[in-house]
């Protein structure tokens, strides 16, 4: 029984990155990343710097390993993101009142 915490643990860490491996796959082959928030992907950057302090407080283990694989996606993410967007150009406000 003292295992079961290692084993749910390892199992949650590979399916949790199961779902995200076909977002990055799908990022990097595309380079078309304008469905993604920069913010979104910013905030997460963040969030996974600052929850290191409290995983790798821990004892090694799956958790190590799932933080290590979220912290690697969301700077890979940021990274595609900063350098495949599509600059913004001059914005068309359509036509004029009263032309045709």
């Amino acid at each position: 029984m003292s295992n079961l915490p290692i084993i749910a643990g390892t199992a949650s860490t590979l399916i949790f990155a199961a779902s995200t491996l076909p977002m990055l796959v799908k990022a990097y082959r595309t380079r078309d990343l304008s469905s993604y928030s920069l913010g979104n992907i910013l905030l997460a950057n963040v969030g996974n710097a600052v929850h290191s302090v409290y995983v790798f407080s821990l004892p090694a283990g799956p958790l190590w390993v799932l933080h290590s694989f979220y912290l690697a996606s969301t700077a890979m993410m940021l990274a595609w993101f900063l350098r495949y967007r599509v600059p913004a150009g001059p914005r068309s406000a359509g036509p004029a009142f009263g032309t045709r």
